[in-house]
């Protein structure tokens, strides 16, 4: 059946806003979106009257940890980081992802219909990172796209983590050098299996090169976790060196080199914003580096690193940002079109546009505004999650029901 959601304030995010705007819905797609009377609602469709509501397209989370650490699981539940082997590229977060984490409903109560899934911050090659809808039975169900991009990490987390190993990386250059490492060892297998194929003979294949590859070859971007700004020019560094996609995770001293940030037209995915400064890098932690990025010309996202900061304060995340003089409309494109334009996501979501998905969030106010709050979620022209008003509570659809 055909979805309208009609006479609300719709914020397409990507266009102007729609004062009065309809949006229609087909088989999980968007269709159209106009003001209500130049986009008909097709005959039969159901109805939702969007009447004092803005309409948004679900948020999208760049950089979180949602199902693979679990809320409240304790080590059980936590499946983030591989510290048995510096170079992780043949890990997969998709495949310890637990689609009943609790985050997954918060996510949807803050407007959050798709995360992009990172193994953690322990290996200076982390694995390989994954796209998801935050609602389904499997995350099968849930896949926007595998692998999304692959994770690495420089600075204080690798070094300590090996450094308590007393092995290789202990120090700052031990984690450049064991990337370094990887990639010269990727260059050379490359060269070997394109020799192989050329010349018709077997070859045996390596499962983290082979992921590797991938990334000198430009298919996946590189997200490098880095905080300060010393560790950020060595990220460039190895970027140059390599010719990878580069995209800047966390970014916590990336307002220091903001305008060689922009120049090379390197993403920024910021964040988490409503942290305290509990280690070194972060000294000089800023809400005011995501409009200093973005006034520098800089793409950005934000993210809260779930669940460093949960995942449904991702809206309040932008608020705040604004308030230390981001601009509004940037602040809204770093949690909707900027994250999907980063992580390839763009054809599926980000902005409310025909062709793309109907993943599409009904607000009882501006979003930015502390005080409003998402009252109906919808993933794919499904209704997922509805704030209750008289129980004062959210209603997640049970994925594993079905009529």
């Amino acid at each position: 059946m055909d979805l309208a959601i009609t006479s609300g304030y719709v914020v397409p995010v990507d266009g102007d806003p729609v004062a009065g705007g309809t949006v229609v819905i087909r088989d999980g797609k968007i269709v159209a979106v106009g003001a209500d009377g130049e986009v008909p609602v097709p005959e039969g469709a159901e109805v939702v009257d969007a009447s004092g509501r803005w309409v948004l397209p679900g948020f999208v989370e760049a950089h979180g940890h949602i199902g693979i650490h679990e809320e409240a699981e304790g080590w059980a539940g936590d499946d983030t980081n591989e510290k048995t082997d510096p170079n992780g590229a043949m890990l997969r977060a998709l495949d310890a992802i637990n689609p009943a984490d609790q985050g997954f409903a918060d996510a949807l109560s803050g407007g959050v219909t798709t995360a992009v899934i990172k193994p953690g911050s322990a290996n200076p090659i982390g694995g390989q990172t994954v796209a998801l809808k935050c609602w389904g039975r499997s995350v099968d169900d849930m896949l926007i796209r595998q692998p999304c991009s692959v994770k690495s990490a420089l600075g204080e987390n690798p070094k300590r983590v090996y450094g308590e190993q007393k092995r290789l990386p202990a120090t700052r250059q031990g984690v450049a050098a064991v990337i370094r490492d990887a990639f010269s060892r990727a260059q050379d297998y490359r060269a070997r299996r394109e020799h192989a194929r050329a010349e018709g003979k077997p070859f045996d294949r390596d499962p983290a090169l082979e992921v590797l590859v991938r990334v000198l070859d430009r298919e996946l971007p590189w997200c490098q976790h880095t905080h300060r700004a010393d560790d950020i020019a060595t990220a460039i560094r190895l970027a140059d060196e390599f010719g990878y996609r580069l995209i800047i995770n966390h970014a916590t001293e990336a307002h220091l080199l903001a305008d060689e940030v922009a120049r090379r037209g390197i993403p920024v995915i910021s964040g988490p914003l409503l942290t305290s400064r509990v280690k070194v890098e972060l000294r000089h932690r800023t809400i005011q580096n995501p409009g200093i990025l973005a006034r520098a010309g800089a793409q950005v996202a934000l993210t809260t690193d779930h669940p460093v900061v949960p995942v449904h304060f991702l809206v309040h995340q932008a608020t705040f940002a604004v308030k230390e003089g981001m601009d509004r409309g940037e602040a809204l494109r770093a949690i909707t079109v900027n994250p999907a334009a980063m992580m390839g996501l763009a054809d599926r979501v980000g902005a409310l546009r025909p062709g793309l998905d109907a993943d599409i969030v009904l607000w009882d106010g501006d979003p930015l505004d502390v005080m409003s709050r998402a009252v109906r979620t919808y993933v794919a022209g499904r209704e997922v999650y509805r704030y209750d008003a008289e129980r004062r509570a959210g209603v997640v659809t049970d994925p594993y029901y079905r009529e």
